[in-house]
């Protein structure tokens, strides 16, 4: 198969934008997602929001709070709670590793993307990330205004 026409090993159902922009990322890992039949249903056509949420350590698990999957259209009574907490997957290295970052440094555990991987799972990409300050905020603006405009400026003379 030629690499031009290859796709991608995921596909990518959610992604949380403002994230980058939010905060300094530090660590990523990926997570799976104990999710109903229904849910993963929704996410198969695209549907689903995790732009206003955040990971969790409670009693000695991981949880995925405040994410959005819209009920199913054909789930009838089967269907679930759509901002239900979700179980997130994760060894129990990488949990008691992050959950003693989140507790030392005052760290918080961001979900990036949300998407199934080549084998059809649905996985969540994880951020140990730092919340910016207002001036990072602006430096990151000007930044990416500078590198915008100087590669217009790289297009016009060639």
């Amino acid at each position: 198969m030629n690499k031009k026409n290859a796709s991608p090993a995921y596909k990518v159902v959610a992604d949380n934008r403002k994230a980058r922009f939010n905060y300094e990322i530090l660590n990523t890992l990926e997570a799976g997602v104990v999710l109903q039949g229904t849910e993963v249903k929704s996410l198969r056509s695209h549907h689903g929001n995790i732009a206003e949420s955040y990971a969790s350590f409670e009693n000695g698990e991981f949880w995925l709070i405040n994410s959005y999957i819209p009920e199913y259209t054909q789930g009838n009574r089967f269907n679930h709670d759509p901002r239900r907490l979700r179980k997130l997957l994760l060894s129990k290295h990488e949990m008691s590793r992050w959950a003693n970052a989140v507790a030392r440094e005052g760290l918080t555990i961001v979900p990036l993307k949300l998407y199934f991987n080549d084998r059809g799972r649905v996985k969540l990409e994880l951020a140990l990330a730092r919340g910016k300050k207002l001036h990072d905020k602006r430096q990151t603006e000007k930044k990416r205004d500078w590198n915008r405009e100087k590669s217009r400026l790289m297009r016009e003379r060639g």
